[in-house]
């Protein structure tokens, strides 16, 4: 079937059928020159019933030049050494679609540890500039990338900005501190080169700004509280009212009669320390930043045309979501980024915790609706940092978040510094399953709306063609969608309607293998891809079948944005949408 619009985009929805199971090909048909109105959105069939009116046995091969598919031994299969596991022990349908990410730490930092993550499913490194010295953090990727070129791993490396907020430079402790009830201590940005006990630096001048006597102060959303007892210049003498764990680094924030106390301090949200950071990945070559303390677009704006004058890479840039501006100026936030954090720990320092979940819910799908990957993180499995177990309320959690349909899980401290992150990692990917599971069970996915972004018609034409590509591999039941994509477009828009088949992203691209381990149910594959969208198709079907990943009697669908003409702009390359029966 063939749609050409008024833009000389040529869409082209092509079934072919190839069936006998004795190996010799016997059926093949195209229908051509029908709209797009011949894919019924309500189909609803099954594989059994779309056997039987067809009459025939269903075989995933392309009957066209078989003999060429017979030499795809000379083209390496760049699918990672973890999801080509997973594919021959659980087969298409037992494929995780939620990413997971890991914070790298000293528990971590090995490289038998980071091999150990990798195989367990993690994703995507996360490197939080808060901690270490640049050079440690460069021996992590280094060992990143050793295990990706020497054991086939696909691993995306994201460096997290400190950001410019408020928080404890020294408390005199090289770790965490007990902080006891009714003690009191001296919260002060005056510098000392001497240990001075129950004295806390503060990493701002004007940090005592605003407050009285009488204010919260609320270390890390609650680890610790103390309320403000005298006022001295900027200095503030608190007493402890709620003991806890004083840790390095702890953020704080003041609360007046149940509310935080608003205060403009107009710090930049990239410091002078986040700029030098930022040089040092795009001089690493790492494939995300995570801005902190993200208020409006500004700083996206500015951060990525500096990226692009510094360097060729596409660098993604991933807003987090920790304030109470952010959420003011959010769907802004999301369009101008390339992704969103849902940085739960400091958001919640900002909004009442009772709001956190419908809030996080609320990015999720707004995040979705409008294309971008989001990351729901921060004490997601906290008490497996000490614990080798989780409460069964963590795993609530998580489930939930899975159930929302984030791209991607993340684990901060119990990775980083919990002596259970490998274990910890198992129970998201656990979790993730058999959510994603109950989910397909119970059909939700057909309950999801999506918000068109297209402008221009050949835009539109391309979200068309995602939303019916979905829906056709749900009602046929398929086992697999393949999409052909040079820069990951159109893998993200049939990622964002959530398909019950997973997405094989086949890419000429590293970078946009390496953006692709963001998205929800995509398994980038880096191979090479010809302007001939026939010689694509019968290479990729020829290797997962050379390698024992595609079996007679499976299903594909296969999108195409490949053209012949890789300058061509987005919106005028042609899409080609194929089912492979």
């Amino acid at each position: 079937m063939v749609l050409k619009s008024m833009a000389a985009t040529t869409c082209d929805l092509c079934l072919f059928s190839h069936f006998g199971v004795d190996g010799s090909p016997r059926v093949h048909f195209k229908t051509r020159d029908v709209g797009i109105r011949a894919v019924n959105r309500g189909l609803s069939t099954n594989r059994k019933t779309l056997k039987r009116r067809l009459g025939i046995n269903i075989r995933a091969i392309v009957q066209e030049n078989l003999e060429r598919s017979k030499r795809t031994d000379a083209y390496p299969l760049g699918l990672d050494v973890v999801s080509e596991g997973e594919l021959r022990e659980k087969g298409f349908m037992g494929l995780r679609k939620t990413k997971l990410v890991c914070t790298i730490g000293p528990a971590c930092c090995a490289l038998e540890d980071l091999e150990k993550l990798a195989l367990g499913g993690m994703n995507v490194a996360r490197l939080n500039m808060c901690h270490g010295t640049r050079e440690w953090h460069l021996d992590v990727i280094s060992k990143i990338k050793k295990l990706k070129r020497e054991r086939n791993f696909s691993i995306s490396v994201m460096i997290d900005t400190e950001g410019s907020q408020i928080h404890v430079v020294d408390h005199g402790a090289p770790s965490s501190v007990k902080v006891e009830d009714g003690s009191i201590w001296l919260f002060t940005a005056e510098q000392s080169k001497s240990y001075r006990p129950f004295t806390v630096q503060a990493s701002f001048e004007g940090f005592s700004e605003g407050t009285e006597v009488g204010d919260e102060l609320v270390i890390d959303g609650g680890m610790a509280c103390f309320v403000v007892v005298e006022k001295t210049g900027s200095d503030l003498h608190c007493k402890c009212t709620d003991p806890g764990l004083f840790l390095p680094g702890a953020k704080f924030s003041f609360w007046r009669n149940g509310k935080l106390v608003r205060r403009n301090y107009k710090l930049s949200t990239l410091s002078t320390k986040d700029w030098a950071d930022i040089d040092f990945g795009v001089s690493a070559e790492v494939d995300y930043f995570a801005l902190s303390f993200v208020n409006d677009t500004d700083s996206i704006r500015h951060l990525k045309k500096y990226l692009s004058t510094k360097t060729a890479k596409p660098i993604k840039v991933l807003a987090k979501i920790e304030s109470l501006e952010s959420l003011y100026n959010l769907e802004d936030i999301v369009q101008a980024s390339d992704g969103i954090m849902v940085a739960r720990g400091d958001l919640g320092v900002e909004i009442p915790l009772e709001q956190i979940p419908i809030v996080q819910e609320s990015i999720t799908c707004i995040s979705r609706h409008l294309n971008k990957p989001v990351i729901v993180a921060s004490q997601l499995l906290e008490s497996m940092v000490e614990y080798p177990t989780p409460t069964r309320a963590e795993v609530a959690d998580v489930s939930e978040a899975v159930r929302q349909y984030a791209d991607a899980l993340m684990l901060s401290g119990e990775s980083a510094i919990g002596s259970y992150g490998q274990k910890a990692l198992a129970v998201l990917d656990m979790a993730s399953s058999r959510m994603e599971s109950w989910s397909r069970a119970e059909n939700r996915q057909t309950h999801l709306n999506t918000r068109q972004l297209g402008l221009s018609l050949p835009d539109r034409i391309a979200e068309q063609i995602c939303n019916c590509a979905v829906e056709m591999a749900n009602n046929l039941g398929v086992d697999a969608i393949f999409v052909f994509t040079r820069h990951g477009h159109m893998a993200s828009l049939l990622s964002r309607n959530r398909p019950n088949p997973p997405i094989f992203a086949f890419t000429s691209d590293n970078n946009t293998r390496m953006a692709l381990n963001l998205q929800w149910g995509v398994v980038p594959l880096l191979v090479d891809l010809s302007d001939d969208a026939e010689s694509n198709i019968l290479k990729s079907i020829g290797l997962m079948k050379s390698k024992g990943l595609i079996r007679q009697g499976d299903m594909v669908l296969v999108v195409s944005d490949v053209t012949p003409t890789p300058t061509t702009p987005l919106s005028l390359q042609s899409l080609q949408v194929k089912a492979i029966i």
